[in-house]
């Protein structure tokens, strides 16, 4: 038997839930989409936990204050298109926290490394040593992989009950 997997957007997704009596590859990401819906603008929400790594789904709508980690990180655009800003870091401004992101309280000073758009599908990696800063001129979607840090936001008890299918 033949499978089609349906990768959904914020427009048209179907959420799955956590006991299935179907075959689960159908409901892949289902509630990253449900997540962004509902989040306010670069919050980064938890929808993954394994020790301390987790998956954040993050709703990026205008221009993102500008982050960093003490590691390397990854983001995975699930929707729209998002350009990603980075600038290198001078050595004093590499967080010293255990990991995680942070939020920076202003643009970094270093230079300018480029920047990369990346749409539905595509994978960039958020090196360590490294500012960023995610912007899109439309409602888009981004999942990244990093470390239970001060910008992560748990909703667990929200995530686990959000309302009925679509």
């Amino acid at each position: 038997m033949a499978y089609k997997t349906h990768v959904g957007s914020l427009q048209s997704y179907h959420k799955g839930v956590i006991e299935l009596d179907d075959d689960l590859r159908k409901y892949a990401f289902s509630n990253v989409f449900e997540v962004a819906g509902k989040a306010r603008p670069f919050e980064r929400v938890a929808v993954v936990q394994n020790l301390q790594y987790v998956a954040e789904v993050m709703r990026v709508e205008g221009q993102s204050p500008w982050y960093a980690a003490p590691h390397d990180e990854f983001a995975i655009v699930m929707d729209g298109e998002v350009t990603f800003n980075f600038v290198k870091l001078a050595d004093d401004q590499v967080p010293s926290h255990e990991g995680g992101a942070a939020q920076l309280g202003a643009e970094p000073n270093g230079p300018r490394m480029g920047r990369v758009v990346a749409r539905r599908g595509h994978q960039v990696l958020l090196p360590k040593g490294s500012a960023y800063q995610l912007a899109a001129s439309a409602l888009a979607v981004a999942i990244l992989q990093t470390v239970d840090g001060p910008v992560t936001v748990k909703r667990w008890n929200e995530i686990c009950t959000l309302g009925d299918a679509r």
